[in-house]
């Protein structure tokens, strides 16, 4: 049984600590767990109690009439409410607690519903990547272990590869290598970018990860791509950034080199006369609309 703090009950559901120990004085919603030393603090329990009163209270249920309530009523509540919201902020509380719970099947169930209202695209960027945003903050803080990090990624890496198999490119269209260099671990979304591509009928060689430039120079020469797209959103261990992107656009055969990742913003780089930064995914599904407006 995992243990919480009121701060981590604060960072997991986003209700204010004062707000929380006010519910718990006033109303007898939440009755924290004491140490033999007689600090408090919550279990998984409280963490479920909590997400729930949340979603009743956002939905119009007033805080005195939950008071009223019983723990299985308001469960009961605010599963029906989280199973017909179309709210992204509601599916990312339920996304948050079966994580918490490392319940696949609900989990899976939440992104499948999204999936099959809103299309594979709306879900990944309506839903999956605020709540990654969320859990980059959650691991941060030491709100969540590794365990609960490996469990999220191994679903969303399985759904990417999936989208990306269904995907079918057209004949006739640009081709695309994408890859990431050795040491970045951003392999989620260099994954939803081939989804990108292969939806909008692009021809995608995906190289994967840690990538050496040897490598990646010897499959350009091969495959003569129109693009070499990668990401950069870690510090490269072994040499400055300058000197990476000068190597890369040297070895890749005469290709445009398209780059985006948080090293580009953190200092100047000078960018060879194939490359391009593109500003995230905004930057990235303008750079295709604007591929898509040419004809191409």
């Amino acid at each position: 049984m995992a243990i919480y703090s009121i701060r981590d009950l604060e960072k997991l559901t986003g209700i204010k600590a004062h707000t929380i120990r006010i519910w718990e004085q006033r109303y007898g919603l939440v009755t924290p767990a004491r140490t033999d030393t007689n600090i408090r603090y919550y279990t998984d329990e409280n963490l479920r109690h909590l997400f729930n009163i949340a979603l009743l209270n956002r939905n119009g249920i007033k805080i005195s009439k939950l008071a009223q309530m019983s723990p299985e009523e308001i469960a009961a509540k605010g599963a029906a409410i989280a199973q017909n919201n179309p709210n992204p902020n509601a599916q990312i509380d339920s996304l948050t607690l079966a994580m918490i719970d490392l319940n696949e099947a609900a989990f899976e169930q939440v992104l499948a519903e999204y999936v099959g209202t809103n299309g594979f695209e709306r879900a990944m960027l309506e839903l999956v990547y605020p709540f990654l945003d969320k859990l980059r903050l959650l691991w941060l803080t030491n709100s969540i272990s590794p365990a609960h990090e490996k469990f999220v990624g191994q679903i969303i890496r399985r759904k990417l590869m999936c989208a990306v198999d269904k995907a079918v490119p057209r004949t006739e269209t640009p081709v695309f290598l994408l890859y990431s260099p050795e040491g970045e671990t951003q392999e989620l979304t260099l994954l939803f970018i081939q989804y990108l591509l292969r939806s909008r009928g692009m021809r995608v060689t995906y190289l994967g990860a840690n990538v050496a430039i040897g490598d990646l120079r010897d499959a350009c020469h091969t495959l003569k791509p129109d693009y070499v797209f990668t990401i950069l959103q870690e510090p490269l261990p072994r040499q400055p950034i300058q000197t990476y992107i000068d190597s890369v656009a040297q070895s890749i055969n005469g290709s445009e080199l398209l780059l985006t990742g948080q090293q580009f913003f953190v200092g100047p780089v000078k960018l060879p006369s194939n490359a391009e930064v593109l500003n995230g995914l905004p930057g990235t599904l303008q750079f295709l609309e604007n591929l898509k407006s040419k004809g191409r």
